[in-house]
């Protein structure tokens, strides 16, 4: 059976903090017991304030190329300025739209640049960007607490997304450890007894979006939420990444 348990008493989490601890922190005032195939997933906002991947608006200067596209999609030029340093290339836009592929080669609106439950006092005009390296973060994490706790553990960063052709944001995995991030059925057979050819299973993903339940996305409150029920062999490794290739992709 799947549950899914938020942790409740997380405090706000600053520039520099260990992440690792304040989660084991949670972990044990929430009193929970950590078991193999456990998986932890982090709301990425908490990876990058405590990574300090913050940038101050007022001291950025746009380019032309930003200030021109900020007319287009009436944002603030100095905003554009930065999601276009943090984007390989702008796909789509339209007044109150800019969808860009990330330098990571993640596909979302405004590069993953971020400006909603930042705390103020710190400084009005500052956005928040993803962590550099998410797959780095969350094996940091995951070698913290697989030390602590001495279980097989998951660990996910995720974050929001929304999806062409639906409406609605749900979450996907940014970054994964301990756990195959894609899962390949291939070989295997269907209630049928057909072959499976091509099939694979966003086993992070769904894992990611299953925690942004609990998670929420306005005043929740609830940043870290563990997973359990889901299985996966332990020398299974992950077929591919998460990204399909850009040559393969036949809507970037």
């Amino acid at each position: 059976m799947l549950t899914v348990m938020g942790l409740s008493g997380l405090p706000m989490v600053k520039p520099g903090d260990d992440l690792a601890g304040v989660l084991e922190s949670a972990i044990d005032s929430n009193s929970i017991t950590l078991r193999d195939e456990d998986v932890l997933v982090i709301a990425q906002k908490i990876v990058s304030k405590a990574e300090s991947r913050y940038v101050d608006l007022s001291g950025v200067e746009p380019g032309d190329e930003a200030i021109k596209l900020a007319a287009e999609v009436e944002k603030d030029a100095r905003l554009v300025e930065v999601i276009l340093s943090e984007s390989h290339s702008v796909l789509r836009h339209r007044p109150g739209l800019l969808i860009a592929r990330h330098r990571l080669g993640f596909v979302m609106a405004n590069a993953g640049v971020d400006q909603s439950n930042l705390d103020e006092s710190a400084g009005a005009e500052r956005v928040l960007l993803l962590p550099t390296d998410p797959d780095g973060s969350a094996r940091n994490i995951h070698r913290a607490l697989r030390k602590r706790y001495g279980v097989r553990l998951g660990i996910i960063i995720n974050d929001s997304a929304g999806r062409p052709w639906r409406n609605g944001i749900v979450g996907i995995a940014l970054g994964v450890a301990g756990l195959p991030a894609v899962r390949d059925m291939c070989g295997r057979q269907d209630l049928s007894g057909r072959t499976l050819q091509v099939t694979f299973t966003g086993f992070a993903d769904g894992i990611a979006a299953a925690a942004g339940l609990a998670m929420g996305e306005a005043d929740e409150g609830i940043p870290a939420v563990l997973v359990r029920g889901v299985h996966w062999p332990a020398s299974e490794q992950s077929p591919t990444g998460l990204l399909r290739e850009p040559e393969l992709d036949l809507f970037l």
